[in-house]
């Protein structure tokens, strides 16, 4: 694998249902012959249809959902010989932004992100502060470090979910609709939060049903379709 490869995908099939020794017949296929390939700085759009697997394959990254056919590489670590005790390890390799935000809502937003960092392995005090000094800029929430979850709009939940997501440093961000709860000015934030991750060197990979955001941020576009994806031209998805 490159080693500025993030993401290598080979004859991948993804299924819905049991995993494992489960036999094949008895499970729903999702996708299959999925080839993907994503480096160090790319930002990469899945789009189509609800139910097209643009879920399925983010969790399997992440290894929610058990690769099983293919072969499959992400931040160094081989899918198909991922152990159980192993998956923390490949997590705290990325970041994962979900659309339900998923953040501690009896904590403050500097607590939101230490006590996690504390959970994957951060002893230093210093080291901690600094870092959340750094991510908390990042995403614009420097001065709201000691406001309650409840008391920030729904922009300011999904940058602190993205902060909590870059707090170890990750050389890939995973992104589940991350803007679908927002409206157009908000959305438009995140986008401009994702394009400084990738220049510095993260890769960002998210599912969105947002088309105007793909006119406005271009870059590459993965269509979800039948049970099979397919690099697509921008202008083609735009009807343009």
């Amino acid at each position: 694998m490159d080693s500025k490869r993030v993401i290598e995908l080979k004859d991948v099939s993804i299924y819905h249902g049991e995993t494992g020794r489960s036999r094949r017949e008895e499970r729903d296929l999702i996708l299959s012959n999925v080839n993907l390939t994503v480096d160090e700085g790319e930002l990469v759009y899945l789009i189509g249809r609800v139910g097209t697997g643009k879920s399925s394959l983010l969790k399997t990254l992440y290894a929610e959902v058990e690769l099983t056919e293919g072969e499959g590489r992400v931040v160094g670590f081989d899918l198909r010989k991922l152990r159980r005790r192993q998956i923390p390890y490949l997590r705290r390799s990325m970041g994962i932004v979900f659309q339900d935000f998923q953040l501690l809502t009896d904590r403050n937003v500097f607590l939101n992100l230490y006590d996690v960092m504390r959970a994957t392995g951060w002893r230093k005090e210093e080291d901690i502060r600094r870092r959340i000094d750094e991510v908390l800029k990042l995403v614009g929430l420097e001065h709201k470090s000691y406001k309650m979850p409840f008391e920030l709009s729904g922009g300011e939940q999904q940058r602190l979910t993205i902060a909590r997501a870059l707090t170890n440093n990750p050389r890939l961000l995973l992104a589940d609709e991350p803007t679908g709860n927002l409206d157009p000015v908000t959305a438009e934030g995140i986008m401009e939060i994702f394009k400084r991750v990738t220049e510095s060197g993260c890769a960002v990979v998210m599912s969105t049903h947002n088309l105007s955001l793909i006119e406005q941020y271009p870059s590459r576009t993965i269509l979800f379709s039948q049970g099979h994806i397919a690099e697509v031209d921008v202008s083609t998805v735009l009807g343009e």
